[in-house]
């Protein structure tokens, strides 16, 4: 089983490989690639999940280099964990993405290379998963920048350009800030491996300790959007694609999370920083949610829940207690999949209505009712409704809270409440714009999805299409439509006409995340049980750092 640990990680950069030598050319093997590689880390993910509940952490040294000098790859039940639900998350998008492509019928240049970007991100994250040592988890954040940057601007339009070059400024500045904490380490402990530093760590003076455990939770809490490092975010997410947007929002941000996790359980045991860990955790949960309620555009909304539900995950890291890793890593794997699947939902109703903007949607419950309860359900999820796996999520860490009792603790769950409280009044506002009330006058009318017209028709006055205000040569509104109307973009950036029925592989890949959503709960015992079993291990440290180092 050991020999399995690397193949998340290869898997998909050896695809790249076949995908940009086929591209255009062979578009439907280069679909096709892309599907039974990310099945396949799927699969292997769960494999890797269940022998690491069973036998403990697995661990292989790349080159049979022995740490410090080589590479160390590790598979613990909380990666395990990760890789099962990042991969299945992946694939669902990816589906969702290719039924978006060939609605749109882009089949030329810059969505070639869509495919070997999204399979580097993929590689990526399974690396930050897995990464035994700080320069390898380096190297899995930097792989993760340049697949972002290059999906993040997809199209070349003036707003993608503007949001990634501001997501790439954030994250080389949070790079350049990772570097100089490696260095320190490394300059203090002689060494980058995890299992050597949870030895090394304890013997080094306090301050220094505390200074190298402040510079890695602020690198990590740049790439989790922790309030105030967050104020990116919102910006940088809404203008890209709708598959793009969903995979960003739904994973990158806990790919920091869980570096969150490893360090403070693993090189920092003793919570020194927990009520700094919890203050943020109140600041992002209510920040966010309040954010959330003066939104209207549906991306930015959803960025801004995004930012508020991390703040569970940091208040479950801040409390340091078994329950509350419990509660977190239960957490984590929940939002994943619920925020994945709201982004895709927000791009289906883009697909449908012609906009995002909540004020020029309605009667999309009478219009699409499928739609309807593809909203419906991860929304009362993500708002914690009881029997739900959020209402599971956050009674966890309200438990853990509570049972800690001290005066952070009891803010935090009192913070808790009010944003769970104003998560579901953000969902049923966006329920009653967009699906409950009636039209609005001027809404989109339905039609086929087409590509947008020519540039050159706007020489029409009379019957050309229109510019849509405030977005330069970005695409053009179909005749007809009325002034002001946002419309849908392509993987290209082109605008499209409404649909009044989505592609299925889109509808498909939504339905099956809000399936995943749903299995949570279905599953919630055997779950919870898992997941206080990684709380468990990431405590001991001793499985990890005897699997690394030998007894």
């Amino acid at each position: 089983m050991n020999a399995l640990v690397p193949l998340p990680v290869l898997l998909p950069l050896c695809a790249t490989g076949l995908s940009l030598a086929f591209g255009t050319r062979l578009a439907r093997f280069q679909r096709a690639i892309s599907v039974a590689v990310l099945t396949a880390v799927l699969g292997l993910s769960v494999a890797l999940m269940i022998a690491a509940d069973r036998q403990g952490p697995l661990s292989v040294d790349l080159g049979d280099f022995a740490p410090p000098l080589g590479i160390t790859l590790v598979a613990d039940r909380l990666a395990g964990l990760m890789l099962t639900v990042s991969s299945a998350v992946t694939l669902c998008v990816l589906v969702y993405s290719l039924g978006q492509g060939m609605a749109d019928r882009d089949k030329e240049t810059p969505v070639a290379v869509f495919h070997p970007a999204y399979l580097i991100l993929v590689s990526g994250v399974s690396l930050t998963f897995v990464a035994g040592d700080l320069v390898n988890l380096y190297v899995g954040f930097e792989i993760m920048l340049v697949a972002s940057f290059v999906l993040l601007t997809l199209g070349g339009t003036g707003p993608r350009i503007r949001a990634g070059s501001t997501y790439v400024i954030i994250s080389l500045f949070s790079s350049m800030l990772f570097l100089t904490a490696i260095a320190m380490t490394y300059a203090a402990a002689g060494t980058a491996n995890f299992a050597q530093l949870a030895l090394r760590l304890p013997e080094l003076p306090l301050g220094v300790q505390t200074l190298i455990q402040a510079m890695l939770l602020t690198v990590f809490a740049v790439k989790a959007a922790v309030f105030p490092l967050a104020a990116w975010l919102p910006d940088s997410y809404p203008t890209a694609p709708a598959p793009v947007t969903a995979v960003f929002a739904g994973l990158l941000t806990k790919v920091g999370i869980y570096c969150m996790l490893r360090v403070e359980t693993l090189l920092f045991p003793g919570n020194r920083l927990g009520d700094l860990l919890m203050a943020v955790a109140l600041a992002s949960m209510i920040v966010g949610i309040l954010g959330a309620v003066a939104q209207t555009d549906l991306k930015r909304l959803f960025s801004f829940t995004l930012i508020s539900h991390i703040g569970y995950m940091v208040f479950g890291i801040g409390l340091a207690t078994r329950e509350s890793y419990g509660g977190a890593i239960f957490y984590v794997a929940h939002h994943i999949t619920v925020q994945t699947t709201l982004f895709l939902v927000a791009g289906l109703i883009e697909r449908r209505g012609g906009t995002n903007e909540l004020t020029r949607l309605g009667g999309l419950a009478r219009a699409a009712p499928l739609l309807a309860v593809l909203f419906f359900v991860p929304a009362m999820n993500f708002a914690g409704i009881p029997p739900l796996s959020g209402f599971i999520g956050k009674l966890g860490l309200m438990r853990a809270g509570v049972a800690d009792g001290s005066a952070w603790a009891w803010v935090l769950v009192a913070g808790a409440t009010v944003t769970s409280l104003l998560t579901l009044y953000v969902m049923a506002k966006i329920w009653n714009l967009a699906f409950w009330r009636a039209a609005p006058p001027g809404q989109a009318a339905y039609g086929t999805v087409l590509e947008a017209a020519d540039d050159s028709d706007d020489d029409d006055a009379d019957t050309g299409p229109d510019k849509i205000p405030g977005t330069g040569d970005e695409g053009v509104v179909p005749a007809g439509r009325p002034s002001g109307t946002s419309v849908a973009a392509t993987l290209q950036g082109r605008t499209v006409t409404t649909s009044v029925r989505p592609p299925p592989a889109m509808t498909a890949a939504t339905a099956a995340a809000v399936l995943l959503g749903l299995a949570f709960t279905v599953l919630a015992g055997p779950l919870t049980a898992f997941t206080d079993r990684s709380a468990a291990e990431l405590i001991a440290r001793r499985p990890y750092v005897e699997e690394v180092l030998g007894p």
